[in-house]
């Protein structure tokens, strides 16, 4: 039976961690009660207490239609997008009170607005453009059904950083791109327009690429699209040892045949 269905609380109670580097000596959690209001968001409560209680919380949002992934936040025990997550469902999951934190394992910036600027420039090293060998066609290369259809779930990341805050690899090495970017890297490989897929694959065939992930799926968990990194990720494994069974020349080439 959901929540609209039993008699509704008049107010729910909102914890939120508060955080500010440059003059906290420590992180805490601030709670507040925020009136019910039928079908009210995550985002709809940290507005509430922006406007109404505490203008100094920080928080990142922007289309509040789950498109933009900017909203990501640690919210009762999983990665969600706040805009998305309706206070409603967390209590029909048994949750008495709504707790929201920033992304787990970045640096906090302040409150619930986390430093992305590692996964950022993962995605730029990956060339997450379209690199094409022949001469500008004069009208648009197009796809087949099929072919569009081996992209079409990479192609619905919104980049929300929720794979890459999950990830224990993440955690423990600096040097790691990320199920993010590792995820986008397949894409263009898999994208038949493309034109550098070996190259690509030299790029990330490496320690500090596919080779890094462990197949933990905490990332496939995370993603509040139903994306499945791990099965990008294995098959650039694959194709990578493919590469160097042929002896691909291209495979070594790596960043500088993908620069524009």
């Amino acid at each position: 039976m959901s929540i609209e269905m039993k008699q509704r609380p008049e107010k729910i109670r909102l914890n939120v961690y508060r955080f500010d580097p440059e003059v906290d000596k420590a992180p805490r959690i601030d709670s507040f009660d925020v009136p019910w209001v039928d079908g009210m968001t995550v985002l709809d409560t940290l507005f509430y207490v922006l406007e109404k209680r505490d203008g100094s919380l920080a928080f990142r949002y922007s289309c509040r239609e789950g498109i933009c992934g900017a909203c990501a936040m640690y919210i009762n025990g999983s990665h969600r997008l706040a805009c998305e997550t309706q206070v409603a469902r967390l209590l029909d999951e048994g949750h008495a009170e709504v707790r929201v934190m920033p992304l787990p394992h970045l640096p906090v910036i302040k409150d619930l607005v986390v430093d992305m600027t590692r996964f950022w420039e993962n995605y730029e090293a990956i060339a997450p453009w379209i690199v094409t060998r022949s001469a500008d066609p004069e009208k648009e290369h197009l796809q087949s059904p099929e072919d569009r259809k081996l992209v079409d779930e990479y192609v619905g990341c919104i980049l929300c950083g929720s794979c890459f805050s999950s990830c224990p690899s993440v955690w423990t090495g600096k040097e790691y791109l990320g199920p993010n970017a590792l995820m986008k890297t397949w894409r263009w490989v898999a994208d038949t327009r493309d034109s550098a897929a070996e190259e690509r694959l030299g790029l990330v065939g490496n320690e500090r690429g596919a080779w890094r992930c462990h197949t933990v799926f905490n990332c496939v968990e995370a993603c509040p699209k139903d994306i499945n990194q791990t099965t990008a990720i294995q098959g650039l494994k694959r194709r990578t040892v493919g590469a160097m069974l042929r002896g691909s020349k291209a495979l070594k080439a790596g960043r500088k045949a993908l620069e524009r």
